[in-house]
């Protein structure tokens, strides 16, 4: 099974074009995903954020705004808030890998925003990048409800430079000139790793639970 590591920067249409992927048969494990529930009232990571922010969570759920608060320009409270949730999710990112092996999948796809910031690409077989250009990412940020220039500003500050990803990645996927121009770049790498043997499925050391 080839992996492949999709990222990107904020507003660069990660998301579009992880439903592109998954309608075209690559299964994708959204890591976002994977912490809203780990968040959320019974999930696995309430507890030891309770006890590391004291007064977010609130009916047994955590207050994502009240966390985002407790760790938004404070680098050691998301240093804490990182070594929490970064290993439940690479567990649960293991887990998605070994189903999608059992079923003899040909590519699967890891959604992972921080990728070349936790060192994902380590996990993965090839990156995938999507980009557009900086007046398009601005445009669609500054969109969405609640975000201010100041907020993005400083997603940005931690999020690896938009270039460097470029720089790193296997692929660069262009997401500014409409969804035809990213469909037709993501269906011929989809084509071509089909094609290959992957190499980190699975890990050494893994046990299948």
């Amino acid at each position: 099974m080839f992996v492949l590591g999709l990222t990107g920067s904020i507003g660069m249409g990660k998301s579009t074009a992880a439903k592109m992927l998954a309608a075209m048969g690559a299964p994708v494990c959204d890591s976002d995903a994977l912490v809203h529930g780990l968040l959320a009232k019974g999930g696995a990571a309430v507890p030891a954020i309770a006890a590391a922010f004291p007064g977010v969570v609130v009916d047994g759920a955590v207050d994502r705004r009240a966390l985002g608060a407790a760790v938004f320009g404070n680098s050691p409270a998301l240093a804490r808030l990182e070594a929490i949730l970064h290993p439940m999710v690479q567990s649960a990112q293991r887990r998605f890998l070994g189903r999608a092996a059992r079923r003899r999948v040909r590519v699967a796809v890891l959604d992972i925003p921080l990728l070349f910031e936790t060192k994902g690409e380590r996990r993965v077989d090839a990156t995938l990048v999507v980009s557009a250009p900086f007046r398009v990412q601005k445009s669609r940020v500054l969109a969405r409800p609640g975000m201010t220039a100041d907020k993005f500003a400083g997603i940005l500050a931690r999020q690896t430079p938009d270039v460097e990803k470029r720089r790193r990645a296997d692929w660069v996927i262009p997401t500014g000139a409409g969804r035809l121009v990213t469909r037709r770049a993501l269906a011929g790498i989809v084509r071509d790793v089909r094609r290959r043997r992957g190499r980190r499925w699975p890990p050494r050391g893994y046990h299948p639970i």
